[in-house]
């Protein structure tokens, strides 16, 4: 390597930074509101549901969820047809730019399963969830009994 490489590698790697610095990740532009937990007994899994509002100009994605408070927590959508409900498995939830999704009993919703710990109605968890391009954000669940219906902050 001659000395006029090794003396521009450093210039090189803070521009780097600064570029990867300048570019704003999904999570940056989500708000998370009206996160609650719906605690069923025993080891039932539990759903957790939120507002999630885009304010970027972009649209994002919601990839992923965990918490250390679970083994684990995937994204489900619920549906109705012909009186039959099921729930399905998703890769990913779209938040439109300037836009909302909302994750509510019926939709879509995280199944978090397993829990470490009892989880007790007035208990804060706290979820990560993770975005198409890899951003995460935390947010405060608050768990709420088995007959809620939603959120009450």
């Amino acid at each position: 390597m001659s000395l006029r490489t090794t003396c521009a590698l450093p210039f090189v790697v803070l521009g780097l930074m600064f570029a990867t610095a300048s570019h704003a990740n999904e999570a940056e532009h989500i708000r998370a509101s009206q996160a609650w937990i719906r605690v069923l007994p025993g080891d039932l899994p539990a759903g957790a549901y939120v507002t999630l509002e885009n304010t970027g100009d972009q649209p994002a994605s919601l990839r992923d969820a965990h918490s250390a408070s679970y083994g684990s927590a995937m994204l489900h959508q619920s549906s109705g047809e012909g009186g039959v409900s099921r729930m399905s498995m998703v890769e990913s939830l779209a938040i439109p730019a300037h836009g909302k999704a909302e994750l509510s009993p019926g939709g879509y919703h995280l199944m978090l399963m397993q829990a470490k710990t009892p989880v007790k109605p007035g208990d804060t968890i706290k979820v990560t969830l993770t975005f198409g391009d890899g951003s995460t954000l935390d947010a405060d669940f608050v768990a709420r009994p088995a007959n809620a219906t939603g959120f009450s902050g």
